[in-house]
């Protein structure tokens, strides 16, 4: 049972080589990216559960008694082994007020939430009566793993908070993680979130985002890099819409008109995502100026296949134009055709270049942040130690 206030924040991700070659059996690497969803959870005393999301503006409140039915209805339906159906997806969106089937975030965000809150209280037998409120540094659906940090938070908290594994912060620490064992239980229940929310997910968002650092994802199997560095880097929103499906079909569609020229580039990809991995493994150790060298070269050689194959966009090239005239290296992140773009920051790189290359990126009408990769994964804070930009919202609302 929730005694008192919990915080818990996880990271997004951003996928630094492998994009699109993936699909068709490469190795990928995903990294944590340091932009995090914060959840601040609360007792409450007067029988009911709220969920706040001030990012999408939306706020719910619900009795404990009014879900006491859905409880009822779902504890029989929750096998850990069998994913989110449909029925309880629409379900839970009609009772979030959906009454229209509109698939708008908030409601999607809501189902998901209902569906872990109720897992979570088949599991533990009761309905805990708790306010939460979630608030996120990520863009939503810009591809950086905004609704899996969601998940990840959401799972953690409310297994905390109903005793199913620990709470691990202790008195006196700022910031602590899960065992192993516990993460593992985190990140399976995030991953059901992930399914509410996307219908059929790879599992690499929840994953990265529960365990952080960096992960390969190769025919279906994840596993985590044993060590990597944390790497500067600036993250790029051009602010372009896009379709993964339709993307991944481009992709699909030249490899089958022109399979002679595209297996090798996507041979050459999986080459990059192979070589990347071996050299954050050795920076890890021992950094070098060499090996910063030579990511930067991977990244310049991944953005020209990328766009070979079909999936980059004027405005992706936009960003790696401005960033190479402050002498950076970019590539896409994600599906490309829009979305984000990343730029390596080298430790030697001088605020000025940084100040400079930020400004002229932003002067073109895109977002840009400055942050790291090879983040932490899902962790407990204690409020005083976070940023105050964090600290207002979740004291304020």
């Amino acid at each position: 049972m929730l005694r008192r206030s919990l915080v818990v924040s996880a990271p997004g991700k951003v996928i630094l080589h492998g994009e699109h070659a993936v699909v068709h059996g490469k190795v990928a690497l995903a990294t944590a990216l340091n932009l995090r969803t914060f959840l601040r959870m609360t007792p409450r005393h007067d029988g009911k559960i709220s969920l706040q999301l001030p990012n999408l503006g939306s706020r719910f409140n619900w009795e404990a008694a009014d879900l006491q039915p859905l409880l009822a209805a779902f504890s029989v339906e929750l096998p850990d082994a069998q994913p989110p159906s449909t029925e309880q997806v629409e379900k839970l969106k009609e009772f979030a007020g959906d009454d229209n089937g509109h698939e708008a975030v908030h409601h999607v965000a809501t189902a998901a939430f209902l569906y872990l809150y109720l897992n979570v209280a088949s599991k533990c037998g009761f309905l805990p009566t708790v306010d939460i409120l979630v608030w996120s540094e990520l863009p939503t659906g810009a591809g950086l793993g905004s609704s899996a940090a969601y998940s990840v938070c959401l799972a953690g908290a409310l297994l905390s908070g109903c005793g199913a594994i620990s709470f691990p912060l202790q008195e006196g620490q700022v910031v602590a993680r899960w065992t192993e064992e516990e993460l593992d239980t985190i990140n399976r229940l995030a991953f059901r979130g992930e399914q509410v929310i996307h219908g059929n997910p790879s599992g690499v968002d929840n994953a990265v985002s529960t365990w952080g650092g960096a992960l390969r994802y190769f025919s279906g199997k994840i596993s985590s890099l044993k060590s990597v560095p944390t790497l500067r880097i600036l993250l790029t929103n051009t602010k372009v819409p896009r379709s993964t499906k339709i993307l991944v079909a481009r992709v699909k569609d030249r490899l089958l008109k022109f399979p002679t020229i595209m297996e090798p580039v996507l041979t050459s990809i999986d080459a990059i995502s192979r070589e990347c991995e071996g050299i954050l493994e050795a920076m890890a150790h021992d950094p070098s100026q060499e090996h910063y060298s030579m990511l930067e070269e991977l990244v310049d050689i991944n953005q020209h296949l990328l766009n070979g194959i079909g999936v980059g966009h004027p405005l992706l090239d936009r960003v790696c134009q401005v960033a190479s005239s402050h002498g950076l290296h970019s590539k896409l992140t994600g599906a490309g055709g829009g979305g984000c773009a990343i730029t390596l920051l080298p430790p030697d790189t001088a605020p000025s270049v940084v100040e400079g290359a930020i400004r002229d990126l932003g002067s073109c009408g895109f977002e840009c942040w400055e942050t790291d990769i090879g983040a932490l994964g899902i962790s407990a804070h204690s409020l005083p130690s976070l940023k105050t930009e964090v600290q207002k919202v979740l004291k304020g609302s």
